[in-house]
């Protein structure tokens, strides 16, 4: 586990941006933590979960001409990770789109720099990849390349197939998904943890229920 994951998970925790209990996810399980990433709702926490979303994108080496944020939630997501990105030396322009095209002032369907180059998509999670899609299209659109997806948590479990739903954007779209955290990385969390042992026994059994084996982040 990278220092900054191990950083981000109990920043998460300390935050209740993560949290233990019993909750049910889109797909209708029953999951035993939860996580929402919308909880970053203040200048402190948005400020320093950009900074683990720059410093995952730097620890990947993946290359990258510029920043794009699915509305809504990405559009903060992405700015936070420019600045950040930024303080690190590494300054790049970032857009995100508009739910509805405007047709007057500047008009057009995405706002900030123009979509050009490798695009590296900011998300919180993915659940079905459909902002995801809607991203490649939009940045495809444009005659840029999609060049990888990060998210703040990779749940590592089944999509709609045996795959997780990572795997299956990256199969789907051909580019890679990259997270700040993993669950391998929660479960790696949680057993050094004094006083998890019961959050880590009910995350291990849902991760032998709905979970895919571990791969390579």
């Amino acid at each position: 586990m990278q220092d900054f994951s191990r950083e981000f998970i109990e920043f998460a925790l300390d935050r209740e941006v993560l949290r233990f209990g019993e909750f049910r996810t889109k797909a209708g399980r029953l999951s035993p933590y939860f996580f929402n990433a919308g909880l970053f709702n203040d200048g402190e926490s948005l400020g320093r979960l950009g900074e683990f979303y720059a410093k995952a994108i730097l620890a990947s080496k993946i290359g990258f001409d510029m920043l794009f944020g699915p509305a809504y939630k990405g559009i903060p997501l992405a700015a936070a990770t420019s600045i950040a990105l930024a303080s690190q030396g590494a300054n790049r322009p970032f857009c995100f789109n508009r739910k509805e095209a405007k047709d007057h002032g500047e008009g057009g369907s995405t706002v900030g720099a123009p979509l050009k180059g490798r695009v590296l998509i900011i998300d919180d999670v993915i659940s079905a990849g459909t902002s995801v899609r809607e991203s490649v299209e939009i940045i495809k659109d444009a005659g840029a390349e999609p060049c990888c997806v990060a998210i703040a948590l990779d749940r590592m479990e089944r999509g709609l197939t045996e795959k997780s739903a990572a795997e299956e954007v990256e199969s789907a779209h051909g580019i890679p998904v990259l997270s700040i955290a993993s669950l391998d990385d929660l479960l790696a969390y949680l057993d050094r943890k004094e006083g998890m042992a019961e959050n880590l026994r009910n995350v291990r059994n849902y991760r032998d229920q709905y979970g895919v084996d571990s791969y390579a982040r």
